[in-house]
């Protein structure tokens, strides 16, 4: 998976649906990431709404099935969906993401790693400025750190 940059891109794409979600620690310090098995990049975990699932139930079972932790939806982030990025899948097929991030706490499990994640763990803001974070998240964990009491869109 790549993410490809352009004036309107998106209006040669399709429109895919996904949900992620900021969990931080106990402690609100830290925030959980992902490393994706397919390019190699940490991001907040999450992925697409299946068909006949809410956008909720789509979140909490992306997040266990790529992190083994139960969570808890708290609150809507934000909603992302710029016309100016695609991703671009293996298969040459292209999407525009309209994405809702949420905030999510942990309510049990066990951290662990899937067939689409190497990696999984909690970093504090100071650590993610370093890594090879998938460029749009660094705006949605931004966002959650604001902690704004309305969603933004973008």
């Amino acid at each position: 998976m790549k993410i490809i940059h352009g004036s309107r891109i998106g209006a040669g794409s399709r429109i895919a649906l996904c949900t992620n979600a900021v969990v931080f620690d106990a402690e609100r310090r830290r925030v959980l990431l992902t490393r994706r098995s397919d390019n190699g990049r940490w991001c907040l975990p999450g992925g697409h709404v299946d068909p006949g699932e809410t956008v909720a139930e789509s979140c909490i079972r992306e997040i266990l099935e790529e992190t083994g932790l139960r969570v808890r939806m708290k609150r809507l982030i934000g909603v992302y969906s710029s016309p100016d990025r695609v991703v671009e899948y293996a298969d040459g097929n292209r999407y525009q993401i309209v994405a809702l991030c949420f905030e999510a706490e942990v309510e049990d499990g066990t951290l662990s790693t899937s067939s689409e994640t190497t990696a999984s763990g909690f970093f504090a803001p100071g650590e993610i400025e370093g890594m090879d974070l998938m460029e749009h998240h660094r705006e949605r964990i931004a966002d959650a750190l604001a902690a704004n009491p309305v969603a933004f869109t973008r």
